[in-house]
């Protein structure tokens, strides 16, 4: 087999084999094929797209590149939950102790962020003495006992899949179903879940703008999940604004404790039932979903939900204390208001902006070699259809170096747009997404 020929053959608009495929995968992954010829085949995958079955393959295959974490012996139906990212979104931090308070196991890895905040991983570190970082049979070991743990992903989880997105990152092929669908799902097949609820970001602050896009990738994802044999089912959710109130590693931690003790934003509240809820009906704990939704909420009213954070932040090092006392997170040393200076109503928030201040004030990743501000971020006082009076604080602003506060306030004032008649707010939850079809929420 020569990967000359494959490249021609997808150039000509055919399908690749099951064979073909592992071979350039695992060439490629080896360092036997160049990366001239791997971006050539990109390429041809690009304008001819790839089939069903080709999805398919060319997930299984990234996903048996390297290492698959067993999960065997972790008891129960085990449920992973993925989001293709946004801005303030720390679902997994306020649904994980619910689910796992229901006796459901979550047996999560989770990455780090590069971009505008940083991802779970970073936020989980900003409480004193957390590890996320365990060896295999202690994450096996406190699932089983806790029914929770979370950690970073290992070095080897799907190699073929950071190759190759390195590769269409630089090569203009990045913007394809196929490559998008099977890079996301073959990291979560490779992490050993019997079923998998994704959460696919629509809007200004996603990676799909457009919502009849996030409904063709969440469509696609669906269809592999369920082809690998993994019951899998997506939720097609709004990010034209940031998901609850704050943006930044501490201070979105606070957050999730505070929705845990019955406190939060009502929005993060409720994505985080309807995931948990997804994810205990996959678990056939239930199999509909406003009854999961009550048994969720009930973990927060009587108070077995922030009892298992506490539990599972002391499991792994971490001071409970925390979920008590969240001024013992990181904070920052400087705070500022931003004033509104006419009254009016929140038309809109370009999310990706936000995003960008969070970055700007140190809050997030331009390498994967930068270093996070743990403690910086923004609370927005003030989202889309609220009324806002001149005087208002519309936002706070937390940092810890002047010159990037001042840049990051610039740039704030650029994200949000004011109108002077009321504006109605759009759902959260837009598209439930399952083997059965799409559905509206």
């Amino acid at each position: 087999m020569r990967i000359y020929d494959i490249i021609m053959k997808k150039r000509d608009g055919y399908a690749l084999d099951k064979e073909e495929i592992e071979f350039f995968v695992n060439g490629f992954t080896k360092g036997d094929i160049p990366d001239y010829q791997i971006s050539a085949l990109l390429m041809a995958i690009y304008f001819s797209g790839m089939n069903e079955e080709e999805t398919l393959n060319l997930t299984m295959a990234m996903a048996n590149s390297g290492d698959r974490l067993d999960l065997s012996g972790i008891k129960g139906i085990k449920v992973d939950k993925h989001s293709t990212g946004g801005v303030g979104d720390k679902t997994s931090l306020v649904l994980g102790p619910m689910v796992a308070a229901l006796d459901v196991p979550v047996a999560k890895m989770s990455g780090r962020g590069l971009g505008h905040t940083g991802g779970t991983i970073d936020k989980l570190e900003s409480i004193p003495g957390f590890s996320t970082v365990l060896p295999e049979q202690k994450f096996i070991d406190n699932v089983n006992k806790y029914k929770i743990a979370l950690v970073g992903q290992t070095a080897n989880l799907a190699p073929a899949d950071k190759k190759l997105y390195a590769l269409r990152d630089v090569t203009a092929t990045v913007d394809n179903l196929s490559l998008i669908a099977s890079s996301i799902m073959s990291k979560k097949l490779a992490s050993g879940a019997d079923a998998i609820v994704l959460d696919v970001k629509t809007g200004s602050g996603a990676f799909m703008k457009q919502e009849k896009d996030a409904i063709d990738l969440a469509r696609e994802m669906v269809k592999i999940g369920n082809g690998a044999g993994k019951n899998t089912v997506a939720i097609v959710s709004d990010m034209n604004e940031p998901l609850g109130k704050s943006v930044g590693n501490a201070l979105e931690v606070k957050e999730a404790i505070d929705t845990l003790n019955g406190n939060g934003p009502e929005d993060l509240l409720e994505l985080s039932l309807v995931l948990g809820a997804h994810m205990l009906i996959a678990a056939g704990v239930t199999d509909d979903l406003e009854t999961g939704i009550n048994m969720l909420k009930q973990t927060i009213n009587d108070g077995r939900a922030i009892n298992k954070m506490r539990e599972f932040i002391e499991a792994q090092g971490g001071d409970g204390e925390v979920v008590n006392n969240t001024e013992l997170l990181p904070k920052a040393s400087i705070i500022m208001d931003i004033i509104a200076e006419e009254s009016g109503f929140v038309e809109s928030i370009n999310t990706q902006e936000i995003g960008i201040v969070s970055l700007t004030l140190g809050g997030g990743r331009e390498t994967k070699d930068s270093k996070i501000d743990l403690s910086v971020g923004i609370v927005l006082k003030k989202k889309v259809g609220d009324r806002v009076e001149k005087g208002d604080t519309v936002a706070t602003l937390y940092a810890n170096d002047i010159e990037k506060l001042k840049a990051a306030k610039d740039r704030f004032e650029r994200a949000y747009e004011f109108s002077k008649t009321p504006v109605k707010k759009q759902p959260l939850v837009k598209w439930i997404i399952s083997k059965n079809g799409a559905k509206k929420y």
